[in-house]
């Protein structure tokens, strides 16, 4: 760890647990107010595979065409 970089703590697992679980009830919220074919696409497909897939793809992707920290 570069000197004077501060290391992850409690406050900030939390944090980020407590978006992520937000994240989660919206998403819940939202498939819920879908109409039953739409419902129907979510649940009975890959489709959270596909974007599951996909946004790992996006984040590795960006790790590796960072730069080298100096």
């Amino acid at each position: 760890m570069a000197e004077g970089a501060r290391a992850f703590g409690w406050r900030e697992a939390l944090l980020v647990g407590a978006v992520v679980a937000g994240v989660v009830l919206g998403l819940a919220v939202g498939t819920s107010l879908l109409p039953a074919d739409a419902q129907r696409l979510v649940f009975r497909t890959p489709l959270l595979i596909v974007i599951l897939v996909a946004g790992t793809a996006v984040v590795l992707l960006r790790l590796v065409r960072r730069p080298p920290q100096p």
